[in-house]
């Protein structure tokens, strides 16, 4: 299956008052039906981009999308029912990419020098406001369901408090309604820190990467992914830093740090919200998750059913941690075909 390009342009308003032209890429696989009701909306995890599923060419040496094992004809986001697309955030993480388009501050404004500290702050309400723009220009009246993992889980619960008329379906996979303990405490000083005390980007570049990959696999999955295939973790950052952003990877780290749902309104209002409207509700939980504790999501989905959602909560087992909510897709793959049933 390869991919349609897509590219939003958009003069946007943020949230903090700041208005600026933004270029995202966005990706689309299937098509669009006549009723326009069949879209699915996959929101990108922390690291990730437009790229979700498919392959560029036919060569089995590409590497195919991030959620590929659950997107595709007859698959758990079954293309050949539905139209599936997938905005890159602002300030994506992998910008030095070339076939990634976003805009944040190492992208180049009007002027044509970077936007660097001109580019502000942003939230994730602003991501769902650009991909609420996306979603317009697409003619789409509203999402069929809209899921992702991770940062992507974050970004499905925001659609779910801000705009629950265009998102019925909210599939939340490893992400909590707010950041917790691990992130505001540990993750994000951690990477802060290494912004100002290792700014040279070579450096602090790697330096964040390798956090981010403690954080996502933990203990068991670097041993796993490192260790027994004897695969150099020194070359696997080398690799990752070649196309990605620090200045983007603070930008996106201060955004997940500021993640809580109850900006909206208290999250039994918003429970009550979704049970009256009829959302239906999938949240899945990594035992073992180093971001997002499977207790904090587990309380969340018992809010859930307590206040009458339509709701179903997993909860497996991975030596990946955190990230086999994009690494092992099989664990949850029943799950998310019976929430777009």
């Amino acid at each position: 299956m390869k991919p349609e390009a897509l590219v939003l342009e958009t003069e946007h308003r943020f949230d903090s008052g700041a208005r600026l032209p933004i270029r995202l890429g966005a990706e689309s696989y299937g098509r669009l039906n006549a009723r326009r009701d069949n879209a699915v909306l996959i929101c990108h995890y922390y690291t990730g981009t437009m790229h979700a599923a498919g392959r560029y060419s036919r060569s089995e040496l590409e590497q195919p999308g991030w959620w590929d094992a659950l997107i595709g004809p007859g698959r758990a986001i079954d293309t050949d029912r539905f139209f599936v697309v997938c905005l890159n955030t602002p300030a994506n993480v992998q910008s030095r990419d070339p076939r990634v388009i976003t805009s944040g501050p190492d992208t180049a404004a009007p002027d044509g020098q970077p936007w660097g500290a001109r580019f502000p702050d942003f939230g994730l309400g602003d991501v769902v406001e650009l991909q609420r723009a996306l979603m317009q220009q697409l003619g789409i009246r509203g999402w069929y369901a809209v899921l992702g993992p991770s940062l992507g889980g974050m970004q499905t619960l925001h659609w779910g408090a801000r705009y629950p008329e265009l998102a019925p379906r909210l599939g939340i996979v490893a992400a909590a309604p707010q950041a917790g303990a691990a992130v505001k405490q540990a993750f994000y000083p951690l990477l802060e820190l290494i912004g100002r005390c290792a700014p040279d980007e070579p450096t602090g570049l790697r330096e964040a990467l390798r956090l981010i990959s403690f954080f996502g696999l933990g203990s068991d999955g670097l041993r796993r992914n490192f260790e027994i295939p004897d695969l150099d973790f020194e070359t696997y950052l080398g690799s990752r830093a070649q196309v990605a952003s620090l200045q983007h990877i603070l930008a996106i780290g201060r955004m997940v740090c500021q993640h809580d749902l109850e900006v909206y309104r208290p999250l039994p209002e918003t429970a009550r919200m979704w049970a009256a409207r009829g959302t239906r509700v999938l949240t899945v939980a990594v035992r073992g998750d180093q971001f997002f504790s499977a207790g904090h999501i587990r309380a969340f989905a018992g809010l859930l059913a307590h206040e009458g959602v339509s709701s179903a909560h997993l909860e497996v087992d991975s030596e990946l941690g955190h990230l086999a909510c994009v690494s092992e897709t099989v664990l949850f793959e029943a799950a998310v075909r019976e929430l777009l049933a």
